[in-house]
């Protein structure tokens, strides 16, 4: 199996490191959006982190991953009477690869076609969508993905469950998993569907100094020349990132979150004219688990500072009046509201 670069070892993606340390922390808040340049690390952090996070129980033999301490999500045979004793046993976070010229079959399951052929049996064949559940389902040029299959995905994100009806197949498992897409902006917009649903969003540029770009270049040559080494020398960042994630998880539901919170977060989606309230609700769940991050008890004001371009540039109606990029506009509202 081949080994990730080190998630701590990124060098000038501070804010991919943040948006995906957010959603490991609260899978809630829904998926990340990824958008830049080609080369700039994008896929390389989301391996970096799957392989940072501690490995999983899951129900021995389950096809789904089902995890044996809720019940609630297990799927149909880990909840049957002879699946109650199984055994467990300890799984890596999954990250599954869903590529653009995947039909629905292979993302969604589809009838086993060879033991229906050999054996005479229907049975189910589980697509990405199962591969996937507990983990990340990483899209890259996810602004190029068909149609269809973005309303399959969001319907699957929304509901956490995989409904499958087909060829006289009636399935139902548990799919419930990090959306992650990624993608060049030049190559074609998404659907304001997909960008709604999405909770942060991270625009990547290739870094603009020399400093920073020798020193990416640097980590890169010495992990290719030896990815054993370099992974070792890191370990103990590693071991440090990951103690903070898990900690920042138990922390989570301790957190409170003050009323004059919640009206600066209003304040700023009126300010910048979101539509709904998810933008809201998203903003103050990445604040909570920027604080959890961070070892707090109380979300603050400087918490909903540094998530709410995450949070909210995705979310902007088009100013024709205004050229200014999004980040640009998100910034710019927060220094009005937040001024002193």
């Amino acid at each position: 199996m081949a080994i990730p670069f080190p998630f701590s070892a990124l060098v000038g993606q501070d804010e991919i490191k943040l948006a995906l340390l957010i959603a490991a922390v609260d899978p809630s808040i829904g998926g990340v959006l990824i958008f830049g340049d080609r080369g700039t690390g994008k896929s390389t952090a989301i391996r970096g982190l799957a392989a940072l996070l501690p490995k999983m129980q899951a129900v021995a033999g389950c096809r789904y991953s089902c995890s044996p301490d809720a019940p609630s999500d297990l799927c149909p045979d880990c909840s049957g009477e002879k699946k109650k004793a199984s055994k467990t046993v300890e799984i890596s976070v999954p990250v599954v690869d869903l590529p653009l010229g995947a039909t629905e079959d292979r993302v969604v399951g589809a009838l086993d076609l060879e033991r229906a052929l050999t054996q005479g049996e229907k049975a189910f064949e589980p697509g990405l969508l199962a591969k996937a559940n507990r983990g990340f389902l990483y899209i890259d040029e996810v602004n190029l993905l068909e149609d269809h299959l973005v309303d399959l995905l969001l319907d699957v994100a929304a509901s956490g469950e995989n409904l499958v009806e087909r060829e006289g197949l009636s399935i139902r498992h548990p799919a419930r998993f990090v959306l992650i897409g990624s993608g060049n902006p030049e190559e074609g917009e998404l659907r304001p569907q997909l960008l709604d649903r999405c909770g942060v969003s991270v625009d990547v540029t290739t870094p603009g100094d020399v400093k920073t770009r020798v020193e990416v270049i640097r980590r890169r040559d010495d992990f290719e020349w030896d990815p054993a080494a370099f992974r070792d020398k890191w370990m103990k960042e590693e071991d440090k990132t990951r103690k903070s994630l898990m900690r920042a998880k138990k922390l989570l539901k301790e957190i409170s979150v003050p009323d004059t919170v919640y009206e600066r977060a209003a304040e700023l989606c009126l300010a910048l004219g979101t539509d709904g309230l998810r933008g809201e609700l998203t903003l103050i769940r990445a604040a909570r688990a920027h604080a959890a991050l961070h070892g707090k008890k109380t979300v603050t004001i400087q918490d909903l500072r540094s998530v709410a371009p995450l949070a909210l540039r995705h979310r902007l109606r088009r100013d024709p009046l205004d050229e200014a990029g999004s980040g640009t506009r998100v910034q710019r509202a927060i220094d009005d509201v937040f001024a002193p």
